[in-house]
């Protein structure tokens, strides 16, 4: 094919091509497309009607140079990549998160941490300026991904209620609440020997809901408490022990519904039928997981989803004002949160 033969490139639309369409100043349309106030409803129907006739897309890069905005939200999670894959809870807070982001027409960009030089690679990337702000959830009490985040002075907002005093911008269910209602449940239907496997303690939500079972049953045998991991394997390593130590155990309320799965398959290999010998409420209401046991799961229901698009609202929407927008409960230091309701599903295993 001769040079003269090639296919030429449609020419980008511009703001000034919007502009002759729309028959408006290029600083209205500016002002349109980039979601500013002072324009006339009638001119914006003009300028939005041009965009879409004539293809138009916003030069991103441009812009950033101009707002220094780059349209871009990092999500830090910080677990492995096996557990974040293999782990349906962070699916649905990624979706919410996405939901969220992409009708803002905000990128998502996802961030793991599984040691010491990822948490500097990921402190280096923040700092680098390539994002409008962070979401970071799964903390671990020990982790210094705060302290580098705060470091690299990027907004940011937390998934779980963090561990540390001080002001901090995050997005929680009632995990203590919850576990009080589902041990309240087993309490209800005659179990007096509750026992708990809790999740990895040196996370806050794993606290919580430890704390919410001694609140319904402070006296309760301290072998009745095992800590778990929120994993399958966990919950079966720790129901093995309950098992042992306590063989008269009749109820377990399990920190998530992947560990009421594990000490599932152990109950049923050990001969104890679910509920009859031993009753077990879970939590998440993780539908692929507490559906899908055997028994079906009797849970403590938080919204996932809806956590990770509030999040994201949240850290888009800039500093919640102090009388809690959208629900949110301001402290005393600025910093805001917003705690989500639980409600206990019930289903055959209690």
């Amino acid at each position: 094919m001769r040079s003269s033969e090639v296919p030429q490139a449609a020419a980008r639309p511009t703001l000034e091509a919007v502009a002759a369409r729309a028959g408006v100043s290029r600083a209205t349309v500016s002002r349109v497309v980039n979601g500013e106030a002072g324009v006339r409803e009638v001119l914006a129907v003009k300028v939005r009607r041009a965009v879409k006739e004539l293809g138009y897309v916003p030069n991103r890069a441009a812009r950033s140079l101009v707002t220094r905005r780059h349209d871009a939200v990092a999500v830090v999670i910080a677990e492995p990549e096996t557990r974040v894959f293999a782990d349906p809870f962070f699916a649905l807070q990624l979706r919410g998160i996405s939901k969220e982001l992409t009708a803002r027409d905000v990128q998502l960009l996802l961030l793991l941490t599984e040691g010491r030089d990822d948490h500097e690679r990921v402190g280096r990337y923040l700092a680098g300026g390539h994002v409008d702000g962070a979401l970071v959830f799964s903390l671990h009490l020990d982790d210094p991904l705060p302290g580098i985040i705060h470091g690299a002075g990027v907004p940011t907002v937390f998934g779980g209620r963090p561990g540390w005093a001080g002001s901090a911008r995050y997005v929680d269910c009632d995990n203590r609440g919850g576990a009080r209602q589902a041990v309240r449940h087993l309490v209800g239907l005659g179990r007096t020997r509750v026992a708990h496997i809790t999740g990895p303690l040196d996370q806050t939500s794993a606290v919580d809901r430890l704390d919410g079972y001694r609140d319904v049953l402070p006296a309760a045998d301290p072998d009745l408490v095992v800590e778990g991991d929120f994993t399958p394997a966990g919950g079966e390593r720790a129901m093995r022990l309950l098992l042992d130590r306590r063989p008269d155990v009749d109820a377990v309320f399990a920190a998530n519904d992947l560990t009421a799965s594990g000490a599932l398959r152990v109950l049923r290999e050990s001969g104890r039928r679910v509920p009859r010998d031993v009753a077990v409420v879970g939590f998440d209401d993780m539908l692929p997981v507490a559906e899908q046991a055997d028994p079906p799961l009797t849970t403590v229901r938080q919204d996932i989803e809806g956590m990770g698009r509030l999040m994201a609202a949240m850290l888009l929407r800039g500093d919640v004002h102090e009388e809690g927008a959208d629900g949110a409960d301001a402290d005393a230091e600025g910093g805001a949160c917003v705690v989500l309701p639980t409600e206990l599903v019930r289903r055959e295993s209690a």
